[in-house]
């Protein structure tokens, strides 16, 4: 198709956003380690209605055109209280999707480019969505194992097209593979009991959804407060924590979750895992209904593998051993459960303290996710 001329479309229709969500199903059909996103989440994320984040950052999409068939997309985000907060003048790319053809790679980061030119922008960064919060780079190292929810999942050859239209990297965000031992370590166990006899501190843990919901704005407060210094991260309003948690409480097994609370209820501590569900949406295709969420739960239920999701600590409580506490307690559920292994989700291959917590238990990095910058002269 590479001798075909190619066309950009802005989408400014219904009938083209569907085109956009839709288009990596038809592009990736055939590719074992694709993943589509779950649709009903994929319409609420452009949707300004469902998604703040729309209403702060002026955003434009794509589509390539070659004869009568789209073969790519593309979204571009300029994110202006991240930019004004920062000093910055950079603008996004987003959810890049095509056929293994430079030239349509080229149109696609080429619009993007010409756009965030148009807005003054000085350098375009990606794949990056509106915040740390939105499936960050592309995967480029371990796309022999299925993404677990909220990362990147593409094929390998959109490394290729990316670095060949001029980007280089930003950072590297890396996950871990850590096995999930058969007992919990004596010493290990020796710290918990340590730390549960500070009367400071409270472990909770919980059963249901309902005893859980009251802690999950609380949760993303948290993150609001240790998670400033993050690349990307812009602090999430009222509004967008209520957001998170609709979207994400129904899907939470609460037994995963582990909060800590000091002497005046204070929520100071957490993490967040759930069961990899990564073959039920995929045999699901993305769709909930009529059967998909019967598949997802089934996923999730057969599962050997427990996916870290979120987690932190607040500041002046790091120096008393609540990530050790909060790990042994979720290592003593996945132990209950028959978990094998543990993926860590995204860490910056930066934050060495981080890194080194993964590497002194075991963790070995077998995925790896890069972040693409270029200057707009």
């Amino acid at each position: 198709m590479d001798f075909l001329p190619i066309s950009i479309q802005t989408v400014s229709s219904k009938s083209a956003l569907r085109d956009y969500i839709f288009l990596p199903a038809k592009l990736y059909i055939g590719q074992p380690n694709w993943v589509p996103p779950i649709y009903m989440d994929e319409w609420k994320f452009h949707d300004p209605k469902h998604n703040p984040s729309l209403s702060k950052a002026t955003v434009i999409r794509f589509l390539a055109k070659q004869n009568a068939a789209i073969v790519g997309r593309v979204m571009g985000i300029i994110n202006h209280k991240f930019n004004e907060t920062h000093g910055e003048k950079t603008a996004r790319f987003f959810q890049l999707d095509c056929i293994n053809e430079q030239a349509v790679a080229n149109a696609l980061l080429n619009a993007v480019r010409e756009w965030a030119k148009e807005q003054s922008m000085h350098q375009l960064i990606g794949p990056f969505g509106f915040s740390d919060k939105d499936p960050q780079g592309l995967q480029i190292e371990g796309l022999e194992h299925l993404p677990v929810i909220a990362t990147a999942t593409n094929p390998i050859y959109l490394k290729k097209l990316v670095e060949a239209a001029g980007f280089v990297k930003q950072f590297d965000c890396i996950s871990f593979k850590v096995a999930v031992p058969k007992t919990i370590p004596a010493l290990y166990l020796k710290v918990m009991e340590r730390i549960k006899k500070n009367s400071q501190v409270q472990l909770l843990e919980f059963k249901t959804k309902k005893a859980l919901k009251p802690y999950i704005v609380p949760v993303f407060r948290l993150v609001n407060e240790t998670y400033s210094d993050l690349f990307g991260f812009v602090p999430m309003t009222e509004a967008e924590m209520k957001s998170m948690a609709a979207q994400y409480l129904p899907i939470l097994d609460p037994a995963f979750v582990k909060i800590v609370l000091n002497q005046e209820q204070e929520l100071i501590a957490f993490v967040v895992a759930m069961p990899d569900m990564s073959l039920g949406i995929q045999k699901a295709k993305g769709k909930l209904f009529p059967l998909g969420f019967l598949y997802i739960l089934a996923a999730a239920k057969k599962s050997k593998q427990l996916d870290l999701l979120l987690g932190a600590v607040r500041n002046d409580y790091r120096s008393i051993g609540l990530t050790a506490l909060m790990g042994t307690a979720l290592l003593q559920t996945a132990i209950e459960r028959g978990f094998e292994l543990m993926d860590s989700h995204l860490v910056l291959e930066s934050n060495q303290a981080m890194c080194a917590e993964y590497q002194r238990i075991g963790g070995e990095v077998y995925k790896r996710y890069r972040v693409y910058k270029k200057a707009l002269d």
